[in-house]
């Protein structure tokens, strides 16, 4: 536990984590990867629910109130996370920054997401992502 943590709130690599704990870095992989399965698994529901249609229509109704836009049901934006191309990916993640992923994210007229999206292709847009996503 305190491995993930530590890997989480400081952005040590696997190697740092590797000396520090003597333990192998496929190992502290593992660890993460479990780890960050089960913390969504159990906030997921509570930090981020899917949205009802009265939700949707409180996200409406806060947009025109606050920021005079009718009919908004959320602000979008993306950002490319540089990243080491994977393996055998070919051009997959190749963009302009060279190799990324996408977090594509929106949120509600008070700046709180209401959806996310993270891991697409670098080479996608935007509006690709947000276009192929199913989030009802």
């Amino acid at each position: 536990m305190k491995i993930k943590m530590q890997y989480l709130a400081t952005g040590n690599t696997f190697t740092d984590l590797h000396f520090t704990y003597r333990i192998g870095i496929s190992t502290i992989s593992n660890i993460v990867e479990v780890m960050c399965e089960k913390i969504w698994e159990l906030l997921s529901a509570e930090c981020l629910p899917q949205p009802s249609q009265e939700k949707w229509l409180e996200i409406v109704s806060s947009f025109a109130e606050y920021a005079n836009f009718p009919n908004c049901l959320g602000a979008v934006d993306g950002k490319h996370i540089r990243v080491i191309k994977p393996i055998n990916t070919g051009s997959d993640f190749f963009n302009y920054k060279k190799y990324s992923i996408v977090l594509l994210a929106m949120c509600n007229a008070n700046y709180c997401f209401t959806y996310i999206d993270v891991g697409a292709y670098g080479k996608f847009a935007d509006s690709n992502i947000f276009e192929s996503s199913i989030f009802w």
